[in-house]
Formats: structure tokens, C-alpha cells, sequence
């Protein structure tokens, strides 16, 4: 079959790539090709089926890289939360409403595919043509612009081309790396990839019995000024631990394990008391010690950290003796967090490493090895914590990207 020509193909319809597709549409005739039947899996399955679209706050420091901090800021900061929130309202047609516990915003119909139906059809209005079902084996340059094959034996020609494929993460909604491996074949940088945002494990499941058990607390990785400090919700599974604050911390025991190096140290205060106030409220009294945890933590979870301690929990807060005192505040406010393993990228929200930032012209996404080829989403060495901050990079790097493949 002949070439087709297209003078901006775009490749992936996942967040990035249908922004990207809508950006570029409003200047140069766009394709964007997408391996599924509908396109925005992630989208449909994020937030429980709600998509927690953005959060209400954000700061460049929250987000992971191994490429430098600078030009993440430099990229979030090209499109201000305000403008991406009124993006979402005004053109693609979804109000968003804050849920004050989380910070997060949601669609207001709290229906994911609200959000993904919304982005195509805004994307189509801009005048982008989307190919549902069509595979993308490889692209390379050609004569001065760009040939894409294609699963079914065709080929597109593109004068430009957005790579917006994914990572690793979730390989059932079409993540399986095609497009790093394809950029690392044309001599792009891509730093090692990793689950990053997954549930962990511990062999023997010790805590089994505590499958089920949640609660808000507060994890800290390290030590010192480098530590690193998540809070947010807990969740003891049959095989080990999930919730925000063990996902936003996941990504340390990953890469010591896959480095073949000791993970720092993980510990868990499980309340907003700090130890000197526990010991306040251990001071004494004729208070069952069990009766005083149970206050404050699940029971389940206060009787397995008692017996942790040593402690027993009938035992009333006057006849604590001072060590087994701090044994409890120990188990209360510095809990080791022991994890041999991980979920990996079945259950990893997003993927770790990718394409070095170096290599990318902030501004634009376009790629500084190769003209006319422009990368974004989470192809690229960055990601952020749970609550919307994903999503976040991917509408700023598929807005730049769909823009600066768009403009010339």
C-alpha cells in the first residue's frame, strides 16, 4: 500500500497523546494511532473508575527523576494548574470538583469515562482523526520527514511525529515499551526503567492477618535532611502493604532490590502523635494499654503491635515499666516497614525511569537527537506521587509537545 501522507502523526491515545493530538490539530492535520479498541484505558480504570484527574496543589519537588530537577520545573511550570483546570472546564467540557479530605479533583459526574470520552471528542473537534486498532511496529526518519510502520504492513509518512506510548505500567490497557525500545534503538538516553507507585510484598506475608486494616499515617525513608516523608492512607494486604503513602515510598525498595542494594531504612508512625506525645499519653494511670492504642489505631493493628513490643495488652499504664514504655512508642512512632518485593508493573500506577530530560527540548518535547520527533507522557524519566500529579505531567508534556509539533 502507498504511503499516507500526515503531517503529524501521534502515537498513542492515552492522557498525553490525545492532548497532544487536540494541541497539534488546531494547526497541522493530525493521526493519532492507538493500539486498543477505544483508547484512555488508564483514564477509564484510575481513581476507582472516578479519575482523579489533578490535584488542587502541586510543587516540582514532588516528582521523581534521575534526570535534573530543573527541567521538570522548567516543564510543569509551562502550564499553571489554574489554566489546566480551566482547560478541562471550559474546552473539553468536564467540571471538576475538589474533594477536600484528598486535595484531589475529580470529574463533578466522578465518571472516568466522562474525562476520556471528553478529551477524544474534544480532540476530534479540534479536527484530529483517530485510528483505533492499529498497531505501531516502528518509526524512523525518513528523507527529511518521518516513516511510522504500522502492524498491518502499511506505512504513514509524518513530517512530525509525538510519541505518546506509555511506559510499562498496566500492560493490560496497551503499555508493553514498544515506543522506549524503539527511542533507545534511534540513540535516545533511557535511564533504567522500574514500577514505580506499586504495592509492596513481604515473604512470608507476616501481617496476612491484618488484611484489610487502613489508616491515615506517616512514612519516612532515611534520614536527615535526604529523608524522604509520604503520609497518606495504609493498607495491609494478604501480601504485604498498598495505600498512597506505601506507593509514593515503593519506588526506594524497587530500585535497591533491582540494584541488588540494602533499601533504606522505611519506618511508619501510625498516628499524627510524634513519640514525646505518646509517652505523655502512656505516662500512667489505671488504663488497660490495649484500651489506650485502640483509640487511636485499629484494634487488630494495636494488638500485633503490642505483641511486637512485647507488651501485654491488659496490662494497665502504671505498671509499665520505662522500657517497655519506649518499646511501644518505638512500635507506635518508628515501625520498621519490611518488604522483600513488589507487585511490579501489574500493579504499578506508573513506570519509573525512561527517556533522559537532557535530551528533550523543555519548551517543546522535541527530541534533540532527532528533528521532528517529539516525546512526552510516561515515555519520559519522571513521575509523580498518587493524587492527580501524573496526569498533571501528561497534560503539560502532551499540550508542549502536540504544540511545538504543531507550530512549524
Amino acid at each position: 500500500m502507498a504511503d499516507a501522507p500526515a503531517p503529524v502523526v501521534v502515537i498513542g491515545a492515552g492522557a498525553a497523546g490525545i492532548v497532544a493530538a487536540g494541541h497539534a490539530a488546531r494547526h497541522d492535520p493530525v493521526l493519532l494511532l492507538e493500539r486498543t479498541r477505544d483508547g484512555g484505558r488508564k483514564i477509564l480504570i484510575s481513581g476507582g473508575g472516578r479519575c482523579n484527574i489533578l490535584p488542587s496543589k502541586m510543587a516540582p519537588e514532588q516528582y521523581v527523576t534521575a534526570s535534573s530537577p530543573n527541567i521538570v520545573r522548567n516543564i510543569l511550570r509551562a502550564w499553571p494548574l489554574d489554566a489546566q483546570r480551566e482547560f478541562f472546564e471550559r474546552e473539553v467540557g468536564v467540571p471538576l470538583a475538589l474533594e477536600p479530605e484528598s486535595g484531589k479533583l475529580f470529574p463533578a459526574s466522578d465518571k472516568a469515562r466522562d474525562v476520556r470520552d471528553g478529551l477524544l471528542a474534544w480532540a476530534r473537534r479540534q479536527g484530529a482523526q483517530v485510528r483505533f486498532d492499529t498497531v505501531v511496529t516502528g518509526f524512523e526518519p525518513a528523507d527529511g520527514a518521518w516513516r511510522v510502520m504500522l502492524g498491518n504492513g502499511e506505512a504513514v509518512t509524518a513530517r512530525k511525529v509525538v510519541v505518546a506510548s506509555g511506559g510499562l505500567s498496566v500492560p493490560q490497557t496497551g503499555s508493553d515499551g514498544t515506543g522506549l525500545r524503539i527511542l533507545k534503538a534511534l540513540g535516545h538516553t533511557i535511564h533504567d526503567t522500574y514500577p514505580a507507585l506499586t504495592p509492596l510484598t513481604l515473604d512470608p506475608p507476616a501481617y496476612a492477618g491484618l488484611a484489610g486494616v487502613s489508616l491515615e499515617v506517616t512514612i519516612q525513608a532515611g534520614e536527615g535532611r535526604s529523608a524522604f516523608v509520604t503520609t497518606g492512607g495504609f493498607l495491609f494486604t494478604h501480601r504485604g502493604y498498598s495505600g498512597p503513602a506505601v506507593l509514593n515510598v515503593s519506588h526506594l525498595v524497587v530500585r535497591a532490590r533491582l540494584a541488588r542494594q540494602p533499601a533504606p531504612d522505611i519506618t511508619v508512625q501510625w498516628t499524627p502523635l510524634d513519640a514525646d506525645q505518646w509517652r505523655s499519653e502512656l505516662a500512667g494511670g489505671s488504663a488497660r494499654i490495649g484500651n489506650v492504642l485502640k483509640r487511636h489505631v485499629p484494634e487488630r493493628l494495636a494488638l500485633v503491635l503490642l505483641a511486637e513490643a512485647a507488651v501485654d495488652a491488659d496490662r494497665p499504664l502504671s505498671q509499665l515499666r520505662r522500657e517497655e514504655r519506649e518499646r511501644v512508642v518505638a512500635a507506635l512512632t518508628r515501625w520498621p516497614l519490611r518488604a522483600t518485593s513488589d507487585e511490579g508493573y501489574k500493579k504499578a500506577e506508573v513506570t519509573g525511569g525512561g527517556v533522559a530530560l537532557d535530551e528533550i527540548v523543555p519548551r517543546t518535547m522535541e527530541s534533540r537527537l532527532h528533528p521532528g520527533l517529539f516525546i512526552c507522557g510516561e515515555a519520559l524519566d519522571c513521575f509523580g506521587p498518587i493524587g492527580g500529579y501524573n496526569f498533571l505531567w501528561a497534560w503539560v508534556t502532551g499540550r508542549a509537545a502536540g504544540l511545538g509539533a504543531g507550530g512549524g
